[in-house]
């Protein structure tokens, strides 16, 4: 059990620093102009795979750091 928890634990800071950097990467909602023309294709932007990934990694952090707060 030992080993699992320390593969989840290195998981985990993985996805810390990956969330981080992809926060970090995303524009800010003050632009104006641009939500107005990219509104429509947002799913399909840059951005709007940033939003997507930033979801994914939250839930996997907060899946992870449920996991390793249980005492298995």
């Amino acid at each position: 059990m030992e080993i699992l928890r320390i593969i989840l634990t290195v998981i985990f800071v993985l996805d810390c620093i990956g969330l981080t950097v992809i926060v970090l990467m995303q524009e800010g909602k003050q632009q104006g102009l641009a939500d107005t023309y990219w509104g429509r294709n947002k799913g399909r932007s840059m951005e709007g795979g940033l939003v997507k990934a930033t979801t994914v990694m939250a839930i996997l952090f907060f899946v992870l750091a449920v996991i390793l707060n249980m005492n298995f």
